[in-house]
């Protein structure tokens, strides 16, 4: 045990001093932290200023329906052709034109915009908004209907779903929260096993390439040697995680404070749930009461610690697996063709969560999230919308046997593989050396 508590410090080191280690450690949190930070930054501090957009509507249907706002200014045209209305496009008086022909049938049936820049979207889907709006009411007029009366009877419902324990309790759930929460754990593993699972093999290639592994082979046994590189490694990409989440942590709040955020961003699958970009600091009880309850309806502790748990185990499980495959090869370039067993596990974990997440309690879900070379990244999906701690702890229990197993399994390939050079061997010949004494 002394021989691998040597070889981890030594694998720790190595890595974590190195200029490359450093310089991701400290970008990626401002990376992380620029998804939030940019969007808000080109938000408040960029404008394409207004867009002057002079209106031809031959049609007579729109006249006073467009309305000014910070984006763009209308101008109607009326007598004037379309075609001196282009050649002020041109000119730059104008930035884009909208004509809007006669009359055909019932209604106007086509809208052109002439522009010399791309037209911004939000000018273009207001301007459609409108058109639609109009016709729908005056198509009602004309079939005797009041449109305010189909505006009265338009409503919202509001659906909440409870879920129920066995025993009746009853807790709401917001399956968007817990939606980004699975997909964004789940991304955590599946990044952090292909990456530092990766290092794992590239360091054992680099040793056996060197011929240095020779000399410590003199001095420790292989498998310790493999166990040492795997925590080692495993122990890297602990601390560089939670440097990241550290220093994320303090970019959002210093960002926060500097622009005078009133209240922070609840993502929900992607959408902005509340943003407030003022002076005053003191968020509305109904911000924090919709916080407070999405907060509820998840079981943090859970999640935390199963994350913590899947996060270790599949990582061990997987860079086992590339330990070996790297005591197999001379090169990167020649370990393609063990790699494809072990990656394809993971994607089909990593694509599946998708399927997952739309029914967390359905039959793929739960054998995926069995399956201990799949249940890391499926697991993690299904746990912020609750799982029966029965499920977690099989599906840990498993976890943990593959991992001892395998374990075994890679340490009888790695003893003999880290000392041979200059041919691949075939999936036969590692069979047999498994049987070895």
């Amino acid at each position: 045990m002394n021989k691998i508590g040597l070889i981890v410090r030594r694998e720790y080191m190595t890595r974590v001093r190195k200029r490359s280690f450093i310089i991701m450690t400290l970008i990626g949190p401002i990376l992380l932290a620029a998804l939030y930070v940019i969007p808000i930054l080109f938000a408040m501090y960029t404008s394409s200023g207004q867009k002057k957009v002079a209106v031809v509507d031959e049609s007579h249907w729109f006249e006073g329906r467009f309305e000014d706002s910070k984006q763009q200014v209308f101008t109607e045209i009326i007598g004037i052709p379309i075609d001196s209305i282009k050649k002020k496009v041109l000119d730059g008086y104008y930035d884009m034109a909208l004509y809007i022909p006669a009359m055909q049938l019932n209604a106007p049936s086509k809208a052109i915009i002439y522009s010399m820049k791309q037209v911004p979207m939000e000018t273009e889907g207001y301007i459609k908004s409108v058109m639609k709006k109009e016709i729908e009411e005056q198509k009602l007029f004309a079939s005797g209907v009041d449109p305010s009366v189909v505006n009265a009877v338009k409503t919202d419902i509001n659906l909440s779903t409870i879920k129920m324990n066995e025993e009746g309790a009853e807790k709401e759930t917001f399956s968007k929260v817990q939606f980004s929460l699975g997909i964004g754990l789940s991304m955590l593993i599946y990044f952090f096993i292909m990456t530092f699972g990766g290092q794992v093999m590239s360091g054992v290639v680099e040793e056996k390439t060197n011929r240095i592994i020779e000399v410590i082979i003199s001095s420790v046994k292989p498998f310790q040697l493999m166990m040492g590189k795997i925590i080692g490694v495993s122990l890297v990409a602990l601390t560089q995680f939670a440097v990241w989440i550290l220093l994320t942590g303090v970019i959002f709040v210093a960002f926060s404070t500097f622009i005078g955020l009133s209240g922070t961003q609840v993502i929900s699958a992607g959408t902005l749930m509340d943003q407030q970009i003022a002076g005053n600091d003191i968020m509305s009880n109904e911000t924090v009461k919709s916080i407070m309850e999405i907060a509820g309806s998840i079981d943090f502790g859970t999640v935390i610690c199963s994350f913590l748990l899947f996060f270790i185990c599949g990582y061990l499980l997987y860079a086992t697996l590339y330990a070996a495959i790297g005591s197999l090869v001379d090169n990167n370039t020649d370990s393609q063709q063990f790699m494809l067993p072990v990656t394809v596990p993971l994607i089909i974990g990593f694509l599946s969560s998708f399927y997952i997440v739309n029914n967390p309690d359905g039959q793929l879900a739960l054998w995926l999230s069995m399956i201990p070379i799949t249940s890391p990244i499926s697991m993690m999906v299904r746990i912020p919308f609750g799982v029966p701690y029965w499920q977690i702890a099989l599906s840990v229990v498993l976890l943990i046997g593959t991992f001892i197993f395998m374990t075994w399994f890679a340490g009888r390939i790695y003893r003999i593989g880290i000392l041979m050079y200059g041919k691949k061997p075939t999936y036969r010949e590692i069979f047999k050396w498994i049987k070895y004494k």
